[in-house]
């Protein structure tokens, strides 16, 4: 397995990245997730991201840098897992993944389970 670059930060501990997958594979029933950096990107500039998650082993890691740019500009909380291998099993494709987004959407019964990621990963920067 690949090593978790030091610029992956804020990197989630064992017991977030559990509550982060688990609400991705929810989302991806929902419909509220999109895979892979490009559409991570776009749902940024569109202004439809709720949270970014990174994948901290992504080789080489400057491909997907310009995310967290992206996040703080945008006010999206953003936050690395340790596995792109875990995260494309959580976005349910057998193949790794290096980001994705969760998607906005209102009447979503996401919606207490996202804001209580964000305020986790707000957490995780102070």
């Amino acid at each position: 397995t690949e090593e978790v670059n030091p610029k992956a930060f804020p990197l989630a501990d064992a017991q977030l990245t559990a509550k982060i997958m688990n609400l991705l594979q929810q989302a991806l029933n929902y419909n509220q997730l999109r895979k892979g950096a490009n559409e991570a990107t776009k749902t940024l500039n569109r202004g439809l991201a709720d949270i970014v998650v990174l994948a901290g082993d992504t080789e080489p890691i400057e491909i997907l840098l310009h995310l967290p740019l992206l996040c703080e500009d945008k006010n999206v909380p953003y936050v690395f897992v340790r596995s792109k291998q875990a995260l494309g099993r959580a976005c349910g494709v057998s193949r790794p993944i290096v980001a994705c987004s969760v998607t906005t959407n209102e009447g979503s019964q996401l919606k207490s389970q996202i804001t209580s990621i964000q305020q986790e990963i707000e957490r995780l920067l102070v």
